[in-house]
């Protein structure tokens, strides 16, 4: 069991899978017609999924783009019975400026941390009363959320194994159809031309949710598997020139590795690089005919960095929203260090919550996006635009 163990962390060390978001924030039937002609399965996947009762004969990209990321399918074994801890609790071995992906859905606001995440991938949980698959993927640093309900159908998912664009490649264990983490898209299976509805999540510091969800709940370490929880099985991956993978995408506009805040809106994908957020901390833009404001704010390591978390490199974090309120347009800077709205000179934090001045207590609404590696982003956007300080 224990040479079994190292086996599964070496493989997970180097050839786990990666992400990238399509940011639609609706489910809907997509074009069938995309699926390809293609009848014979190769012989490397058929020998992978002798046991499978996944649907070959259906799916929407060729077989060719589909490899093995080293694991077996749940080698890398999704929490489908989380535990959560209060913060005092949590304190006690999570650091302040560590990863946690956010969700809060009707007032129900839990943090799920990176340095669980990494070994699991999945989580299916349900929150306010919704079923959710909290997904993440490292060699993307994609940290994706999805309702779980497919035409009032709830669904459990798992790690499948498999890549597509150095992504992972997610399966649902009722018909075991194959789907694309990064754009939620059925790609391989009985439920090919589905897609699953992309819920609102941040990526921000430990510190950051506990200032905004002091009575907030945390994903528990007691998770049933034993894993080095706090330590990167990825060491130096930031510091890389490419994925473990390659995409076969022109990279050329951006460093492969760099993080860009991404979103789809209105037809139009759109990536704001962060080397430029950290200088501008205030983005206000629009895409298409909807005004967005991107904040940044320092503080987060980097999940993916150093071995340890807590010590890796600090790359910060973003939130993504529609700058009104009780329908009236507000235009952001940085002030003073402070994020302000220049109507009411009111102070904002990275999870959209107004925490002083004329409108304390307000919040946001929140634009679907996703924090990722560039090279995962332009693989599935390849039209995607950059913005960019005119």
């Amino acid at each position: 069991m224990k040479m079994m163990y190292w086996v599964l962390v070496l493989g997970i060390t180097l050839l786990v899978s990666g992400c990238n978001v399509n940011q639609s924030q609706d489910m809907n039937r997509l074009d069938t017609s995309v699926v390809e002609s293609e009848t014979e399965l190769p012989s490397r996947l058929e020998n992978l999924s002798k046991d499978w009762k996944t649907d070959w004969s259906k799916h929407t990209i060729p077989y060719e783009e589909i490899i093995s990321g080293g694991p077996p399918r749940d080698g890398i074994p999704s929490i489908d019975d989380p535990k959560f801890l209060s913060v005092k609790e949590a304190s006690e071995w999570l650091a302040p400026t560590e990863p946690v992906m956010v969700v809060d859905i009707n007032q129900d606001a839990r943090a799920y941390p990176l340095q669980i995440l990494i070994w699991h991938e999945i989580v299916n949980d349900t929150v306010g009363g919704r079923p959710i698959l909290v997904s993440y993927c490292p060699l993307c640093n994609s940290a994706i959320v999805f309702d779980r309900q497919i035409k009032n159908r709830t669904f459990e998912f798992g790690t499948s194994g498999l890549l597509v664009n150095s992504d992972l490649v997610m399966y649902d264990r009722t018909t075991e159809t194959l789907w694309q983490q990064l754009t939620g898209e059925a790609i391989v299976g009985d439920l090919v031309g589905e897609k699953l509805k992309m819920l609102n999540s941040n990526l921000v510091s430990f510190n950051d949710f506990t200032s905004a969800h002091p009575d907030g709940k945390i994903l528990s370490r007691e998770t049933g598997y034993d894993r080095k929880y706090g330590h990167n099985p990825y060491p130096g991956y930031d510091g890389r020139q490419e994925s473990y993978f390659q995409t076969g995408q022109d990279l050329g506009r951006l460093p492969a590795m760099e993080r860009v805040v991404s979103i789809s809106m209105n037809g139009i994908d759109r990536a704001y690089p962060y080397s430029l957020l950290k200088e501008k901390k205030v983005v206000n833009d629009k895409i298409g005919n909807q005004e967005v404001v991107i904040f940044y704010k320092k503080g987060t390591n980097s999940a993916l960095d150093s071995q340890v978390i807590a010590n890796a490199e600090d790359v910060g974090s973003s939130g993504a929203f529609d700058p009104s309120v009780d329908g009236k347009a507000l235009r952001f800077e940085l002030k003073n260090g402070e994020i302000v709205d220049q109507q009411t000179h009111s102070t904002w934090n990275i999870l959209g919550q107004s925490t002083s001045g004329p409108l304390k207590g307000k919040q946001l609404k929140a634009v679907v996006h996703g924090d990722h590696f560039w090279f995962s982003w332009v693989a599935f956007k390849p039209e995607t635009t950059i913005y960019s300080v005119e």
